[in-house]
């Protein structure tokens, strides 16, 4: 029977690492279950024996799935040997995935708990980028744009900030510049070389809800008016695919996109543009 109470379930993630990993493989699964809603227990740095006791401990007074990423077989074993004594179901996240490689790549792969936060270059990329998108954000120091591999553009409440913040968490410099009503543009936006420019755009109700809903969170009361208007909203959208289209930057709806997907899509733009051949 399964242990649940309601409309919810107890989901356990094991790591002996950061979690990260289990998190998103079991949000992705859980996210295809609307009628259910887990309960997580994160359970990282688990790496000795004394830790993974306290883990089984709290697994037993709240049973439910459980998921893990335990590179020690000594520990994964004791803790699948529990959960069988529970009767709850449990799962290597990373198992299939290295019988598969050491299927195709042949040899004994070598264990290294948390190899992918390892200090590599490719570490301090994400950090280099990470320091210089949250110095360009909001259209902070425009001088060094040309800096950059990503511009962001659009008009308040397009989701440029956390879009710029989940590319640079993924190595990727990134800037985003506001488009504000009365307030000229940057001039050297139209005449950047290096980076590639993205217009941020939504549909004028959604803007329009995420502005009121800000405003209520902020208590504004004066000169909010043309923020929330429709037809102001509208005439924004207008002038921002305008100037999109006169400097042939590709646009990007974000009304029904999550700031993953939207930031997926300028991966991809990105990606198109570097196969390009140099002119």
């Amino acid at each position: 029977m399964p242990h649940r109470t309601g409309s919810y379930f107890h989901l356990h993630l094991v790591s002996d690492a950061t979690g990260e990993t289990l998190l998103m493989v079991a949000r992705a699964a859980a996210a295809q279950y609307t009628s259910s809603a887990p309960v997580e227990h994160m359970h990282p740095l688990v790496r000795t024996s004394k830790q993974l006791e306290r883990v089984l401990s709290e697994i037993e007074d709240a049973p439910g799935i459980v998921l893990y990423t335990l590179l020690d077989r000594v520990l994964a074993d004791r803790l699948e040997e529990r959960c069988r004594a529970l009767s709850l179901p449990y799962l290597s996240i990373l198992g299939p995935v290295l019988n598969l490689f050491q299927a195709y790549l042949g040899g004994e792969n070598k264990p290294r708990i948390g190899a992918q936060h390892t200090l590599n270059a490719e570490y301090f990329k994400r950090i280099d980028a990470l320091n210089y998108t949250m110095l360009h954000d909001d259209g902070q120091h425009t001088d060094d744009l040309e800096q950059a591999e990503v511009v962001l553009v659009g008009i308040s409440r397009t989701s440029k900030t956390p879009t710029s913040i989940y590319l640079a968490n993924r190595g990727v410099k990134t800037a985003n510049v506001p488009l504000v009503p009365g307030v000229p543009v940057p001039p050297q936006l139209g005449t950047l070389a290096h980076p590639l420019v993205v217009g941020l755009t939504a549909s004028p109700e959604r803007i329009v809800q995420i502005r009121q809903n800000r405003l209520l969170g902020l208590r504004a009361e004066h000169d909010a008016d043309q923020y929330v208007d429709r037809l102001a909203v509208t005439e924004e959208i207008a002038f921002s695919r305008k100037l999109c289209g006169k400097h042939n930057w590709p646009i990007i709806d974000v009304t029904r996109r999550s700031i993953e997907e939207t930031a997926a899509a300028v991966l991809a733009l990105l990606a198109e543009r570097r196969r390009q051949p140099v002119a």
